[in-house]
């Protein structure tokens, strides 16, 4: 009787990404972007969250006087 041996997984199945899991407490939402992956945290959760857009003007009135 020839006994059958289960070959070896050599990792994650090719063409597919590891699936990262967001740090939040509390908070169990798959990580999707890049950015997001990398830092371990949701837009949501991200506790040093900086804005997106780097040419973000806050509009501001005239100084009276000058």
């Amino acid at each position: 009787m020839a006994s059958q041996q289960q070959e070896p997984l050599t990792g994650p199945v090719p063409g597919e990404r590891r699936r990262v899991w967001c740090r939040g407490v509390g908070c169990h939402h798959q990580l999707h972007t890049a950015e997001s992956r990398r830092r371990g945290y949701g837009p949501v959760c991200d506790p040093d969250y900086r804005t997106p857009d780097p040419d973000h003007h806050v509009d501001q009135d005239a100084i009276p006087g000058l």
